[in-house]
């Protein structure tokens, strides 16, 4: 069997293009908000208004970058782990977002309208739209963790009047990457 020498320049150029290319870190999926730093308290603006809460029920605004190849659409929830229901709370989840949405204007159904074919599912307030922040008088600051999700469908299969857990359970058997914004609120 005839072996060729490869010319140690030219192996250590196909060793060194290796190793620039591994170092090239993978585009970073992200969520972020001008309106709720990551950590930070939910402002008068994300808080209910009923429940015996006195907020304004605005729903923030969010982008998102760094979206994993192969993604054919977006699903949104914004859930409370901390509520005392043995199962949490989901405050608002919007999926059948296109593939080339890259943000949620702040306000969406008070003036702000969600991208064309968007859907808003059942929160647990049961009303389909943003419900904001309310936990019980004197508990610990519940969190509340906003999460994007790029799926690799184009719309997910359930009925117009899903429950917010049918619709998790579709988000996450289609998911093929996530980003979260965390924010704290109590009273």
């Amino acid at each position: 069997m005839r072996t060729f020498a490869v010319p140690r320049t030219l192996a250590c150029a196909f060793a060194c293009a290796a190793l620039a290319v591994a170092a090239v870190p993978a585009a970073s999926f992200e969520l972020r908000s001008a309106d709720i730093a990551e950590g930070s308290t939910l402002s008068k603006a994300q808080v209910f208004s009923g429940f015996g809460c006195t907020g304004d029920n605005i729903s923030p605004a969010l982008t998102w970058s760094g979206v994993p190849a192969g993604t054919k659409s977006f699903a949104l929830t914004v859930y409370d782990p901390d509520a005392p229901t043995g199962s949490g709370w989901w405050h608002w989840i919007v999926y059948d977002l296109p593939a080339g949405t890259t943000g949620l204007a702040r306000g969406i159904g008070k003036g702000a309208s969600l991208p064309q074919g968007a859907k808003e599912g059942h929160n647990d307030f049961g009303t389909g739209d943003f419900g904001g922040a309310c936990p019980p008088v004197g508990d610990k600051p519940h969190r509340y963790i906003f999460t994007i999700y790029a799926l690799k469908v184009d719309k997910l299969d359930v009925p117009a009047d899903a429950s917010g857990a049918l619709i998790g359970f579709m988000i996450n058997a289609n998911r093929l990457g996530s980003a979260t914004l965390n924010a704290r609120f109590g009273r």
